[in-house]
């Protein structure tokens, strides 16, 4: 495992994800992943803590230098809930659940961030508020972000590890039709 390399191709996806989808401080970003897909195996197969610990160091790095908040998803054994912290879930509404994520039953992704989150919680549903989401050897986090879901095609990182990347970045809803205009001449 060449976990150098992993926290490498991690830190540049979502610092492309940040960029591209012009987050800003306080967006809400949610990481689905799937550390056995990372290493090339099938996902749920061999969840590796240590894949984990190289990404997530990764990720929040980037998130603390961008300003943004990250949430981490869960397992379907957990039904895709999420580890996020505790005054980000105040502050949105979101409603903690109780249940300790592990490597086989939340996934390690979600583990590792439950134990190195400042005060982690698990809630339940982002209730659709993600301004984006990376999903990391397709792990299914749609339902996590805000409509409407804008498909983000990268362009410098397609892969992290052995894990297909899918990434989108949510828009508002274009209202009124033929007659509308969406954006102002400057």
């Amino acid at each position: 495992m060449d976990l150098e390399r992993f926290g490498a191709e991690a830190e540049a996806v979502l610092d492309e994800i940040i960029q591209r989808a012009g987050l800003i401080g306080d967006s809400l970003l949610v990481i689905g992943c799937s550390t056995s897909e990372v290493q090339g195996k099938h996902i749920g197969s061999a969840s590796s803590m240590e894949v984990a610990g190289s990404l997530f160091t990764a990720f929040a790095r980037v998130a603390q230098a961008a300003g943004i908040v990250l949430a981490f998803q869960c397992c379907e054994h957990l039904n895709r809930a999420l580890v996020i912290n505790r005054s980000t879930s105040l502050k949105l509404g979101f409603e903690p659940v109780s249940v300790v994520p592990m490597p086989g039953a939340g996934g390690a992704m979600a583990a590792t961030a439950f134990v190195r989150l400042a005060d982690a919680i698990v809630v339940e549903t982002l209730h659709a508020k993600a301004a984006a989401g990376l999903d990391i050897g397709d792990t299914l986090i749609g339902m996590h972000i805000h409509p409407v879901a804008v498909p983000l095609r990268l362009q410098r990182q397609t892969s992290i590890g052995e894990a297909h990347l899918t990434a989108a970045y949510s828009r508002p809803k274009l209202i009124g039709g033929a007659r509308a205009v969406y954006e102002m001449s400057k």
